[in-house]
């Protein structure tokens, strides 16, 4: 840290929406040259506050300053201009324009009489691109992009300005390992410059490495700011959600049945080769692997989303083919998809229509959909799920990024399905709602059903999983049973260094 005086401080900032109060009076200093962090449950009021720093939302009462200047963030460019930078959790992308375009968009280079300077635009994003290394050119379509491509876009943006302070939202959520080393190259050399840099994340690996010092919400309050170098994970985890969380790895002692889905052998082109596993009632199969991997594909493939060049697909013992979504939910099989707000959600519907949308046919009473029917599902899995929304009413996309996920993990739990495949299940979710889906995916299992995980995160794979596929470079390298799977060898497998046949 380079000074102590404030790059920007919020001062007793109340948002209230109706029928609830988001922020309650909180204050926040940001120190030039340091990483501070947010932390808090989802819907504890983070977004909430960074959007009214980044002048999407305007308080009700308080006030911000920057540096000692009070000043007023009337929109998010106005917000820009003063040197305040948010780079969000979800993508606010143009896919239909270039990288260029989304990168300096509202503020396009000119020429006389108004016209775009494309050369100097190219130029000036050629220079920021460089410095993050990415493998793509001004000129590429966004919509052409990998998510985690187009985080890189958004992080982008941050680049074109002299910033007093720029606000990371979640940034590694899509990100691969080599880009979130060059993420963090650029917040080191931000940090240098002395820019103040607010860092949003559940990951407790993150914050420990990159930050100085924490601040806490819950429910709308500040809580306290510690220093990163003298608290841990366990005090962090009790601020943000008031009691102690039991992270231990799971083992199943429910008695596992019979074979609920098995792959024989399943093909896709260069996505994947030769898969074979099963998964049998009353266990969780966890899939683990780096990106590119295939795991995504081969569920996909399950979901009736791509078609199979070879191979066979088997639900209870009986061999299927699966040509749409709508067959593969007919055959009781679920897919919580990776990217929750392009594939799980329609933003506009209410929390209640998201979450029975799969049932409306099954919810009919005559010619209409019986609303006693579906309120009573919203209701037991806004309780179950511990969705925090003040009514079914309420339009999914006005939600928090964890409660979203909620919203489409309850959708699939709602169908009681045979065979439920959950992609990335915690992605962007703090580590008490981690708790309790993790909780529900046992549950689930020890129900009868058979459940699929596919992850990123080590520590949750191996959390609730009885067993593990390692994949690498589309093909299944091993297959672990709980007892036996250790962090070395799991690394291993996914790195292809032990190619072993599958168990």
């Amino acid at each position: 840290m380079t000074s102590f005086t404030p790059a920007l401080r919020l001062q007793d900032i109340v948002k209230t929406f109706p029928g609830v109060r988001a922020l309650d009076g909180v204050s926040l200093t940001v120190l030039p040259g340091e990483v501070h962090a947010l932390m808090g449950e989802n819907g504890a009021g983070k977004s909430t506050l960074m959007r009214v720093l980044g002048g999407v939302l305007q308080p009700n009462s308080g006030r911000i300053l920057i540096g000692e200047e009070p000043t007023i963030m009337a929109s998010p460019l106005d917000a820009k201009s003063k040197g305040v930078v948010f780079i969000h959790q979800e993508l606010s992308l143009a896919e239909e324009l270039s990288v260029a375009e989304n990168v300096y968009l509202g503020e396009l280079p000119r020429k006389s009489f108004g016209r775009v300077d494309w050369d100097r635009l190219h130029e000036k994003t050629a220079a920021i691109l460089d410095k993050l290394k990415v493998g793509f050119t001004p000129q590429t379509r966004v919509g052409d992009l990998s998510l985690a491509n187009q985080q890189m876009v958004e992080i982008a943006r941050a680049l074109t300005v002299d910033a007093k302070a720029v606000i990371f939202d979640e940034p590694t959520a899509s990100l691969t390992d080599a880009e979130k080393v060059v993420l963090f190259d650029v917040i080191a050399d931000l940090k240098a410059r002395g820019v103040g840099v607010i860092y949003i994340s559940h990951r407790m690996e993150e914050i420990f490495h990159m930050t100085d010092r924490i601040s806490i919400l819950r429910d709308g309050q500040y809580r306290g700011t510690l220093h990163t170098a003298e608290t841990s994970e366990e005090e962090l985890t009790q601020l943000m959600i008031g009691r102690k969380l039991d992270l231990s790895r799971k083992i199943n002692h429910a008695e596992v049945g019979a074979v609920a889905l098995e792959v024989r052998g399943l093909s896709c082109g260069r996505l994947y080769s030769d898969v074979s596993f099963e998964v049998r009632r009353g266990e969780v199969l966890g899939f683990y692997g780096l990106v590119g991997a295939g795991r995504t594909e081969v569920a996909e493939t399950l979901f009736g989303l791509r078609d199979p060049d070879a191979g066979q697909i088997l639900l209870d013992g009986e061999e299927v083919r699966i040509g749409s979504p709508v067959e593969a939910i007919a055959r009781g099989i679920s897919l919580v998809p990776e990217d929750r707000k392009g594939q799980g959600l329609v933003l506009g519907m209410n929390c209640r229509d998201n979450m029975t949308l799969p049932q409306v046919d099954d919810l009919k009473a005559g010619p209409f959909v019986a609303e006693g029917a579906e309120i009573a599902i919203f209701d037991q899995y806004r309780d179950k799920l511990d969705i925090r929304t003040p009514g079914w009413r309420q339009k999914v996309g006005n939600l928090s990024g964890g409660n979203q996920q909620k919203i489409v993990i309850a959708k699939w739990l709602s169908m009681h399905p045979n065979v439920l495949i959950v992609d990335e299940p915690t992605r962007g979710i703090d580590v008490g709602s981690k708790s309790e889906i993790h909780n529900l995916i046992r549950d689930l299992a020890a129900n009868g059903f058979a459940v699929i995980v596919i992850s990123s995160e080590m520590p949750e794979v191996l959390h609730v999983s009885d067993r593990i596929v390692a994949m690498h470079h589309g093909k299944v390298i091993r297959t672990f049973t709980s007892e036996e799977v250790t962090e070395e060898s799991l690394v291993q497998a996914i790195s292809g260094i032990v190619a072993e046949t599958a168990a």
